[in-house]
């Protein structure tokens, strides 16, 4: 049995012209790294949020999602409580935002465990040292005394992953977990969370935009257009053959992580802009942006999540449009 599982997930809001999630399907297992990678505004943060039965205010939501077999669409306070206490944690991408700026670290860091375990305040207290221990932090008994502005960015995100550690959870929700921080921090802060995960045998959900940051984390890699998942496959699977061409799209134009052997190849950009809530199409989401799209038939409904070699993908053209002789789609010269 999935850790994380997502059944034909729907979320739609009052007022918009699609669902924010439009039939999400998509499961982590115990020990299993996964990426749901897209471009902002595509339904990410609003998936890994509904693993922790934080719905949208006045959402229209069909579907499931379970989390180690508890259902959460529907479910009632305490079972909240007890998976989010016991069973699954989150990192949010703004750490700033997610501690009180008003209170010590070290009082972040407790109350989990002093209201919800019941631990005395000094039981608590060296628990949370040991977390920031974990993290990386040194001298973590004077970081407990400090206040969030005292702390950089990256201090601050280290301090984010030892709260979401309070729970001992089996599951971790990483959403965006370095997008605010520069790239050798990023590079620190991926590096914690690889160790942790590998230590605990930790399901993890990492949520990013950074499609060759999810390669170098990750085992299986969804991706998300407009809501809907267009493709999914493991890892090395989707980076030797993409089969989407919003997935070859969003591999042409990242930088890679490391430098080429020859001369860098140049990105080439996905044409216009990410539909928004207000947006519709009747066809393929994605068909106004593609090179590829046929009128008649990409315009017309829109396509099944299905399975194509190793992969599954949403596109009328699948067989034909990525196939391995069309390059221009990934770096030039690449």
């Amino acid at each position: 049995m999935a850790l994380l599982e997502y059944e034909n997930l729907s979320i739609a809001l009052p007022g918009m012209a699609r669902p924010v999630l439009d039939g999400i399907d998509l499961t982590v297992s115990a020990g299993e790294v996964v990426a749901l990678v897209g471009e902002s505004g595509s339904g990410k943060s609003v998936t890994a949020r509904s693993a922790l039965g934080l719905f949208p205010a006045g959402a229209g939501i069909e579907g499931q999602v379970r989390v180690d077999g508890t259902e959460l669409v529907g479910a009632d306070a305490a079972k909240l409580r007890a998976i989010r206490t016991g069973t699954a944690s989150m990192i949010f991408q703004d750490p700033r935002a997610g501690i009180n700026p008003v209170r010590r670290i070290g009082d972040f860091l407790t109350e989990s465990l002093r209201v919800s375990n019941g631990w005395s305040k000094s039981r608590a207290t060296g628990r949370a040292a040991e977390l920031l221990g974990s993290v990386g932090l040194p001298d973590p008994e004077r970081h407990l005394r400090q206040y969030p502005h005292e702390l950089s960015g990256g201090m601050l995100q280290r301090v984010m992953i030892a709260g979401a550690l309070t729970a001992e959870p089996r599951l971790l929700l990483c959403d965006e977990p370095t997008t605010a921080l520069d790239v050798s921090t990023q590079a620190e802060i991926m590096a914690i969370l690889g160790r942790l995960q590998r230590e605990r045998d930790l399901g993890m959900l990492l949520i990013t935009h950074d499609i060759e940051l999810a390669a170098a984390a990750c085992d299986r890699i969804y991706v998300m257009y407009a809501g809907r998942i267009v493709e999914t496959a493991p890892t090395g699977r989707l980076f030797a053959t993409p089969r989407h061409p919003y997935t070859a799209g969003l591999l042409g134009s990242s930088p890679p992580l490391r430098a080429p052997d020859g001369p860098p190849a140049r990105l080439i950009p996905i044409p216009g802009s990410p539909m928004g809530l207000l947006d519709s199409a009747p066809g393929c989401a994605f068909a106004a942006r593609c090179r590829f799209a046929r009128p008649g038939v990409c315009d017309q409904s829109p396509p099944p999540l299905e399975r194509h070699g190793g992969a599954l993908v949403a596109c009328h053209l699948a067989d034909e449009s990525l196939t391995s002789a069309d390059k221009s789609l990934t770096r030039e010269g690449s």
